[in-house]
């Protein structure tokens, strides 16, 4: 006989899944048979408490050994356990045999009707103890399937066709109908907590709009939220009614499934790390932020980043913006948590912060602001050997007279609406112009040219003034190169003999073709080529150390 374990907290359809299981002719049920341990040895109250200790075995080890894994009549048995009654001194082979799931149900749901019969606490709850067994599953090989009541209730056959097929079990279609009332198999306890079970005969449809949460129970639901949602991300194939239809996306690099970013005053792990709905970058965009790449254990023109993230605050009217050093603090411990030293970028972000209520006005901000710190595992983002391909978008630049580009904020649309025309046109970027027809960037970087052994670039007066456009224009006077800033039409982009953008993501990117043209002779230029290699020499030799870094 092979055991099967369903895992669960309180009020979670796991009675109504026992006697899904009970109706197949397999299998034989056993509803709770920890429950006599787990009271004996806690003493929790219940109003049944003396029909449960006269009615089953409450010795934890009889009741693993001789109950749960003894003799039966069919090929399996279904053991609906609670996941607070796995006790400490149990027998190992509790966990180590037989085959387990894990079935949750959001808190959101549970509460509301759990105190009917006995006190609303934490450890009744048992989500911590349901973490704790999926991850002693874990640690021993064995990984349990998760399933989440919502889909059972929403499409009750393929999440036990999904089930089954985990548990390595034929699905049977008897599983999904019952007769109702009592089952021979139901515990003492049935006439307390059954009612609801005991009227059905099959999974019921989720309600369409749920109970007017008690607000009694805010506190207790703020600490169960987290685990049900670190169970939650395990689950296969959620339906839940706004889940988004596709796929989970590959990464472009593995490596950051598995990263830490720090929000507000703290590193959190990737899927946790979230801010409010009431702050200002979601209710406005508003924010300022940098990118920062760290090159052989230093962080490249940190001071300069912080400089304009500092200024971009105090344009915008910040208040309780983070010291320069409070912001260096949270940027080192971000890498040195990741152990990143090398080959990674940091989108650096400071929010106006939380707000009181939603609403556009700043005097509604009296959190404080919000420091973001996103380091990822990233390569240069453009093809810097054989280069990039760039259209011209008709979405215009911002005016200064509008929203000044040297404001370094996040409200990008701008930049967003000709980065789609880029991807329509399947090229690399698209170049922007300002309202004079004038080149100005492109939605991401500067840009550069070359005629005639001259390297121009734009003014800044609409673009960004780019702290890698600063350090290649004083690399290209290093170099003995004239170097003229002035307004440039796009033809002259079009006749260039080379071209280039710069920026902190994807550093020095030559460009082989605009519009159609091809550029020079379709190719990196010897300019070029020889102002990436004094760049990659000055992020190899200059930059602030990260503590703690040691070269290998």
């Amino acid at each position: 006989m092979e055991v099967i374990h369903s895992w669960s907290c309180p009020r979670s359809l796991s009675t109504a899944l026992m006697y899904s299981f009970a109706q197949r002719d397999d299998i034989e049920v056993l509803d709770e048979p920890l429950n006599a341990s787990f009271l004996k040895a806690t003493g929790a109250d219940r109003p049944y408490k003396d029909e449960i200790f006269a009615s089953m075995e409450s010795d934890g080890h009889k009741v693993v050994k001789d109950i749960i894994y003894g003799p039966g009549k069919k090929k399996y048995r279904f053991c609906k356990n609670l996941a607070k009654h796995r006790i400490l001194g149990l027998p190992s082979e509790l966990m180590s045999k037989g085959k387990h799931f894990i079935l949750i149900r959001n808190p959101v749901h549970i509460l509301p009707s759990f105190d009917k019969v006995i006190p609303l606490s934490f450890l009744d709850v048992g989500l911590a103890d349901l973490v704790s067994i999926y991850s002693d599953l874990c640690q021993m090989g064995k990984p349990p399937p998760v399933i989440d009541a919502d889909d059972l209730q929403r499409n009750p056959e393929a999440t036990l066709r999904g089930l089954c097929r985990d548990l390595d079990i034929p699905f049977q279609a008897s599983m999904l109908k019952w007769e109702a009332g009592p089952i021979p198999e139901d515990g003492v306890w049935a006439s307390w907590w059954y009612k609801t079970v005991h009227e059905s005969t099959g999974f019921s449809s989720p309600r369409k709009y749920p109970r007017t949460f008690n607000m009694r129970h805010y506190d207790l639901l703020e600490h169960c939220l987290p685990l049900y949602n670190t169970l939650r991300r395990h689950v296969k194939g959620k339906s839940s009614l706004l889940a988004s239809p596709l796929a989970p996306p590959s990464l472009p690099l593995p490596e950051n499934a598995k990263i830490f970013a720090w929000i507000g005053d703290e590193i959190l792990p990737r899927e946790m790390a979230k801010v409010s709905v009431f702050d200002s970058v979601v209710q406005g965009g508003d924010s300022v932020w940098e990118g920062l790449r760290i090159y052989k254990g230093k962080v490249f023109k940190l001071e300069e980043h912080l400089d304009r993230l500092l200024d971009s605050a105090k344009a915008l009217a910040f208040n309780n913006v983070p010291t320069r050093e409070e912001i260096k603090a949270a940027i080192f411990k971000t890498l040195i948590t990741n152990g990143m030293f090398d080959n990674t970028h940091i989108r650096l972000s400071l929010t106006r912060g939380k707000k009181v209520t939603s609403g556009m006005s700043p005097e509604f901000n009296r959190y404080g602001c919000t420091l973001i710190v996103l380091a990822e595992w990233k390569p240069p983002v453009y093809d810097n050997d054989s280069g990039i391909v760039l259209v011209t978008a008709t979405t215009r630049r911002n005016s200064p007279t509008n929203l000044d580009s040297k404001i370094h904020h996040n409200n990008l649309l701008n930049n967003i609406l000709a980065k789609v025309e880029s991807n329509n046109a399947n090229v690399d970027d698209a170049i922007m112009l300002d309202k004079n027809g004038f080149v100005s960037e492109t939605n991401a970087t500067n840009l550069f040219m070359v005629k005639n052994g001259v390297v121009l670039t734009p003014h800044a007066d609409y673009c960004l003034p780019g702290i890698t456009r600063a350090t290649v224009m004083e690399l290209v006077v290093k170099e003995n190169f004239i170097l003229e800033e002035r307004n440039i039409s796009l033809s002259e982009f079009h006749t260039a003999d080379e071209v280039w953008t710069t920026g902190t993501m994807g550093e020095l990117s030559p460009v082989v073709k605009i519009d159609g043209r091809v550029i020079g002779e379709g190719k990196v230029g010897p300019v070029a080529r020889k102002l990436q290699s004094a760049y990659k020499k000055l992020t190899d030799d200059s930059g602030v150390p990260i503590p703690t870094y040691q070269e290998p």
